[in-house]
């Protein structure tokens, strides 16, 4: 699974509020229309800037907050590749792979709102050709990759009828 795009850049600590905020959580059900909303607290553009394929990438502790899936399923559906962060909330982590949404976990501190990036989940490279530099990351397991592709655990259940890990 190889992936391209820009990185849209944010700190620590986003919570899942500040993902998708409460006030348009239980107003649709309607992920499209969530993902118009996503990280609009910390940057009421943001869906305006992003095209498919991007990136955001954060330091410590993305995701924190609420267990609900609409946070992942709102960047999902904003089009945003993956997620690049020095560390996750485990319960996002976990949503996020479920619902198909790449995440990594490496050391952001050298990458900067706008830089390009190639990445490859398989063989755990991040290239940024912005700056010509790699970054090695630990690679996701052959099954979480096969998740991801089949668009997530229904998606992987759908197609195999069953948890397949070969």
């Amino acid at each position: 699974m190889e992936l391209k795009g820009k990185v849209h850049r944010f700190g620590s600590d986003v919570n899942t509020d500040y993902i998708i905020s409460g006030k348009y959580k239980f107003k649709t059900l309607d992920m499209n229309e969530l993902a118009k909303h996503v990280m609009e607290d910390l940057d009421s553009d943001f869906y305006s800037k992003i095209e498919q394929g991007d990136f955001i990438v954060a330091d410590s502790n993305f995701g924190c907050g609420s267990s609900r899936e609409q946070a992942p399923l709102a960047i999902k559906y904003a089009g945003i590749g993956a997620v690049i962060a020095t560390s996750f909330a485990r319960i996002f982590y976990r949503n996020a792979i479920n619902i198909g949404l790449p995440v990594i976990e490496c050391d952001t501190s050298g990458i900067e709102a706008g830089d390009q990036l190639e990445v490859d989940l398989k063989k755990g490279v991040i290239r940024n050709l912005t700056k010509d530099q790699v970054i090695r990351v630990k690679p996701l397991p052959d099954v979480m990759i096969k998740i991801l592709n089949d668009g997530g655990l229904v998606g992987h259940f759908r197609k195999y009828g069953t948890f397949n890990v070969e």
